[in-house]
């Protein structure tokens, strides 16, 4: 079968959009790390929006690791299909790669972040990926790190790269280039910031200054569940298209970015694209960790008491719907402060509106995963936030006694529970009174929730109907 190329372009079916721009006319304006599927999903269509009116833009794909990903860009010209999976499923193919650079390109990379013409760099790369400890700064002892600063001028990470191309700036005297984090880390850009400042510190000072004072790194939150390109969602695409394509990869129909607003003149209108620029990007972060994550793992340690496996079949469930509706709508939302350009009803529906896509398998026992790290920024803070403003805590007491009830269930059963404080939580779990061992990990309940009666009797009475196998009344609520 032949592959998907500009060649092949005009041979697709009817019922695949395409672009309509002339693609020989794109430059690369942007320089990204880290291709892989969430990128070529999410931050690539809003670009390839933007290319329709402005051919600037493109995107130079970089991968310091694996060749696989770019090399398959090469071979289709940049093209691959994104597949929308939802009630009305589509299928568009995308243009918004320019470029793409692989393993031993060095300096074919180096040159490239030199160029005036490339304004952006970007980079999805997974917080694994930029060398931090887990206070959120530069690890110097990491390996990576450790090559960077003995041969900066062949890095190895992300971190490195980044400081090369914006030390060969600043030799040049040449405006810096915007770098923009896409991964999921509360103050993102400000992290990324510090760390190229304190790796550039190591090597001349001036630039750490200059890094600090001249280079935008603008905090962002990116949103949209991108399940993995499988064999079998390759073999669909190709039936669909009569084309190969290596790189097709398939996401919800939900996409959000958010970004702070940052100075550029002349740059790209990603707002046009949909693109959310504020300068509240950490209201939206904490509306999502609220909202989104805390209904996860309330849908995750409820519906896995009900015997239910996947968020759709949850969210099928009505008396569980309505009890993750309420909750959101009421609770949550309650605990928000108003944020620029965010309407939070309007983001709650949407989010259950996700919820119910049936073409997305998310599984409940996944989401259940490291409770007691997620637990505390998901529903504890909206908690403390209730009581703080003496509101009824009693709805978000049920989720909170569902995962002291998932984890008694799982050490009774002596299976495993997949968190970092699992033998801990083991023992708290099995004993007589669990409501007040478990309240007693200050790891995760904080003193002043912890020790609030009305949180623990709230916690208690909703567990004891946990434990007992009658939680009718308590979705009722």
């Amino acid at each position: 079968m032949t592959s998907l190329s500009r060649a092949t372009l005009a041979s697709l079916p009817a019922a695949i959009a395409r672009p309509a721009r002339d693609l020989q006319s794109i430059r690369t304006g942007i320089v990204h790390f880290g291709p892989g599927a969430f990128h070529r999903a999410h931050q690539a269509a809003y670009v390839d929006r933007v290319l329709e009116t402005d051919p600037r833009w493109g995107i130079a794909a970089v991968s310091l690791r694996s060749p696989g990903t770019v090399d398959a860009l090469k071979a289709q010209d940049g093209l691959y299909t994104l597949a929308v999976i939802d009630r009305e499923p589509s299928m568009r193919i995308l243009a918004a790669h320019s470029d793409a650079i692989g393993p031993g390109e060095g300096a074919k990379l180096r040159t490239l972040l030199a160029d005036p013409a490339v304004r952006i760099a970007t980079s999805t790369v997974t917080e694994k990926g930029y060398c931090l400890t887990g206070e959120g700064t530069l690890d110097l002892a990491h390996s990576d790190i450790v090559h960077d600063l003995q041969r900066p001028a062949e890095p190895r990470s992300v971190i490195g790269w980044i400081v090369a191309g914006l030390a060969d700036r600043h030799a040049a005297g040449t405006a810096p280039f915007a770098m923009l984090c896409c991964d999921n880390m509360t103050g993102n850009g400000g992290k990324l910031r510090a760390a190229c400042a304190a790796l550039a510190r190591e090597q001349d000072p001036a630039l750490a200054a200059w890094i600090e004072a001249e280079v935008a790194f603008p905090d962002s939150m990116v949103d949209s569940i991108t399940p993995a390109s499988d064999p079998a969602f390759l073999t669909q695409v190709a039936q669909a298209l009569h084309v190969q394509d290596k790189a097709a990869v398939q996401r919800e129909s939900f996409t959000q970015w958010v970004l702070q607003r940052f100075d550029m003149a002349d740059g790209p209108d990603l707002g046009s694209a949909g693109v959310t620029l504020t300068n509240d990007v950490r209201g939206y972060e904490q509306a999502k960790l609220r909202i989104l994550n805390g209904a996860h793992s309330s849908l995750a340690y409820i519906g896995l008491h009900l015997g239910l496996e996947t968020v759709f079949e949850a969210m099928s469930d009505p008396a569980l719907e309505h009890f993750v509706s309420r909750l959101m709508h009421y609770d949550i939302a309650a605990s928000l402060k108003p944020v620029e350009g965010l309407d939070v009803a309007g983001y709650a529906d949407a989010v259950l509106d996700r919820f119910r896509n049936p073409a997305i398998r998310h599984l409940l026992s996944q989401i259940a995963w490291d409770g007691s790290q997620k637990l505390p920024y998901r529903l504890l803070d909206t908690v403390q936030d209730a009581l703080d403003h003496d509101r009824n805590i009693e709805r978000l007491a049920v989720p909170v006694a569902a995962w002291i009830a998932f984890v008694r269930r799982k050490a009774q059963a002596q299976e495993k529970i997949t968190d970092p404080l699992a033998e801990t939580l083991a023992a708290a779990a099995t004993g007589s009174d669990v409501a007040a061992a478990m309240l007693g990990l200050r790891q995760i309940f904080p003193e002043r929730l912890a020790t609030d009666p009305r949180f623990r009797h709230a916690v208690a009475d909703a567990l004891v109907q946990f434990l007992d196998g009658h939680i009718e009344g308590l979705l009722a609520r």
